[in-house]
């Protein structure tokens, strides 16, 4: 059996996503989103819709400002009962930076070299 591809990079996927993140305007930006269950987009349109956390392109737009460069992963997690959306972006330097912000308001929690 072949491993699951990114359907962007034609590579193969290293691990699925937690939460998929099909949040509207996700369909329409370039980053790669791979589904970890098929009902996962259900949820987080249902999380966004309920305010409990803030939509895709607000949280791409925050990480644009903190760490420039191409977003390669996105994934929505719940940790210790707070949903946080962590992104990995690769630099212009070839480098693998992972932001993790906090879900409900986009606020930067953790920066670090993947």
């Amino acid at each position: 059996m072949l491993p699951a591809m990114n359907i962007l990079t034609g590579l193969p996927r290293i691990r699925p996503l937690v939460l998929a993140l099909s949040v509207g305007i996700a369909a329409i930006l370039p980053v790669p989103v791979a589904l970890a269950d098929k009902s996962d987009h259900i949820e987080a349109r249902e999380l966004l819709r309920r305010g409990e956390i803030v939509p895709l392109a607000q949280i791409l737009e925050v990480v644009g400002h903190r760490v420039p460069g191409d977003v390669i992963e996105v994934e929505l997690e719940r940790d210790d009962g707070v949903w946080e959306y962590k992104v990995k972006v690769l630099t212009a330097t070839g480098r693998v930076r992972k932001l993790t912000l906090d879900a409900r308001n986009g606020a930067v929690l953790k920066i670090k070299d993947d």
